[in-house]
């Protein structure tokens, strides 16, 4: 399936920038994913992430959380369909925009694509890579909008 990009600015409305889209979500230290469980409840918690083409890593870290059995990874095991979404807040709303990928996600006990990635873009993952499981997110639309 092709990827398709859709962006809004306010002085381009309806035009297309791909490669601005997938700068800004790449370049991006933090994230939020969302999921929905089978019966379609929303969930949402904030990811570090890395791209890579059109795969989206994330993983289970050292980070404290409540247990093992997280309620993202139960979300997406129910239901793989997911959104990522990054923006910036700025005071000066001229410099506002987000951009927002949707996909399928896959869990996977082993992806050493994904350590890579993840300790390639963030430091703290130099002395204890992330131990999983690991999270691709085939993203199959970016959208996004920009003030300017």
């Amino acid at each position: 399936m092709a990827l398709a990009i859709w962006w809004v600015s306010r002085s381009r409305v309806g035009r297309v920038d791909p490669a601005d889209a997938r700068a800004r979500l790449s370049a991006a230290r933090v994230a939020h994913l969302a999921t929905a469980d089978a019966a379609a409840v929303p969930h949402l918690v904030p990811i570090v992430f890395a791209l890579d083409g059109d795969l989206l890593y994330f993983a289970v870290d050292h980070k404290p959380k409540k247990g093992p059995d997280l309620r993202r990874l139960r979300n997406i095991a129910a239901n793989p369909r997911v959104s990522v979404l990054v923006d910036r807040y700025d005071e000066d709303w001229r410099r506002l925009w987000w951009v927002r990928a949707d996909g399928r996600a896959a869990i996977h006990a082993e992806h050493p694509a994904a350590v890579a990635a993840l300790t390639a873009k963030y430091s703290q993952y130099q002395d204890i890579p992330p131990l999983g499981p690991y999270v691709t997110i085939t993203i199959d639309r970016l959208a996004g909008w920009s003030f300017a």
